[in-house]
């Protein structure tokens, strides 16, 4: 967790140091989009596993496509 803090710091430090015109809008842009996904990792603790058995969807029997119309 102390790792993402400090990245988030490091981003936050290129952001304020990086000149602000068109030119640079896609490289803000996508150090915003970085900082918003280190925000998430933070409020979202990653959770262990996929879904066990008895989540999900029960798939049973045969699917035929049927086309109507000319």
């Amino acid at each position: 967790m102390s790792s993402t803090l400090a990245k988030i710091v490091e981003i936050k430090a290129k952001m304020t140091w990086t000149q602000k015109n068109k030119a640079t809008a896609h490289h803000l842009g996508l150090l915003k989009a970085h900082l918003a996904k280190l925000h998430r990792e933070l409020i979202t603790p990653k959770g262990g596993g996929g879904g066990g058995p008895g989540e999900g969807f029960d798939v049973a029997g045969a699917c035929s496509p049927s086309y109507s119309g000319g």
